[in-house]
């Protein structure tokens, strides 16, 4: 996501290489974005997700599958994921199974998982939560949505 974090650089007064660095650990904790790990395999949903949370001030990664999805967290745990229920290879349900057993067992921190998907039925909703799911989006995505239910779980930037 180069061309993302160079446009939030940018769209929040970012001045050019001359600019001063941090020098402590405090100010650079303090400006840290928020890492999401995006789960999609939908080219179109990928797009608009990448864009809303680089609106949000969020620094995004992407996986298009369960598999990878794991594998993103066993490397480098995210504060949160955005994870697409329907997915070739791996399904989010049981990616969010896998990574709960993890945590359980103290292979991985702990951290919030939003189901993201089109379907809306209260069984729907049910099976994301006994996978381990905190919450349960439905697509197509909404802005305001979105970022309401993110500052549930994380500081976002500009937000107090």
């Amino acid at each position: 996501m180069p061309t993302h974090s160079l446009w939030l650089s940018a769209a929040a007064g970012g001045a050019g290489l001359d600019a001063p660095q941090p020098d402590s650990d405090e100010t650079q904790a303090q400006r840290r974005q928020p890492q999401v790990l995006l789960v999609e395999d939908n080219h179109i949903n990928q797009v608009v997700a990448l864009e809303f949370l680089a609106l949000m001030g969020v620094h995004a990664t992407l996986a298009r599958n369960g598999i990878e999805a794991l594998a993103a967290c066993e490397q480098a745990a995210p504060d949160l994921v955005l994870m697409d229920i329907q997915m070739p290879g791996m399904d989010g349900l049981e990616c969010a199974r896998r990574i709960r057993a993890q945590q359980r067992d103290g292979k991985m921190v702990n951290f919030p998982i939003l189901a993201l998907t089109a379907h809306a039925l209260d069984a729907d909703v049910a099976a994301s939560m006994d996978a381990g799911m905190d919450e349960h989006l439905t697509k197509p995505l909404d802005f305001v949505a979105l970022r309401t239910r993110l500052q549930r779980w994380l500081k976002l930037p500009g937000t107090h």
